[in-house]
């Protein structure tokens, strides 16, 4: 699988639209929905800043490595 980003649980979880997180991150509308509707987009380090000033979380709150089972 490798990594994954978890936006939509996360967001989800604490009640915030796709609007909303688009609005508090200052991301590109597109990018931010990405994030929302696509578990396997990881974002660039300037999209993973912008997330945890906006909301004062870690990367490894939205961002998991799942390791390929054999």
């Amino acid at each position: 699988m490798g990594a994954k980003n978890l936006i939509k649980d996360l967001i989800d979880q604490k009640g915030i639209t796709r609007y909303r997180f688009w609005q508090d991150t200052g991301l590109s509308r597109a990018t931010a929905y990405r994030l929302c509707d696509d578990p396997g987009y990881i974002p660039t380090g300037d999209v993973i800043e912008k997330i945890c000033r906006a909301y004062g979380w870690q990367p490894g709150d939205f961002i998991i490595y799942e390791p390929d089972n054999p």
